[in-house]
């Protein structure tokens, strides 16, 4: 099976605050800035994980970009603590701090600056012998 990868993008309002974000308080690199032209938009990325931002003006948008209407972005990381510590010591509030949740995972939120709901999470661990099928799997 041909793998996929994901790229989202985001439309806040600055573009600026979104750079100094996901650069600084997510460690995400960009790799695109063109924030001088006329359709303003950067590229950032960090891993697999891409995203790009189109600077749009959109009144009361904050509130729609929210669950339930709008989407939870899950980002998984290795070691979801130290994820946490590094926000918290960029001075980043958290919407909700680190629990365990019932689904086995252990997670923390918080809302980038256009109103983002991001969930950072450490990665599922499957035991040693569960195995992983694929749709082909089925059909053999």
């Amino acid at each position: 099976m041909v793998e996929m990868t994901l790229r989202f993008e985001i439309f806040p309002d600055d573009l600026d605050a979104t750079v100094d974000f996901y650069t600084r308080v997510l460690r995400f690199r960009l790799t695109a800035d063109r924030r001088n032209d006329p359709s303003a938009y950067v590229s950032l990325r960090r891993g697999s994980v891409r995203i790009g931002a189109a600077g749009r003006t959109v009144p009361d948008a904050r509130a729609s970009r929210l669950p339930p209407a709008g989407v939870e972005l899950v980002l998984e990381v290795e070691d979801v603590a130290a994820e946490r510590d590094w926000v918290v010591a960029a001075e980043w509030p958290l919407e909700e701090d680190l629990q365990d949740r019932p689904w086995g995972l252990t997670d923390f939120r918080v809302l980038d600056p256009a109103g983002y709901y991001l969930q950072i999470t450490d990665r599922a661990r499957l035991p040693a012998s569960a195995a992983v099928h694929t749709r082909e799997d089925q059909h053999d």
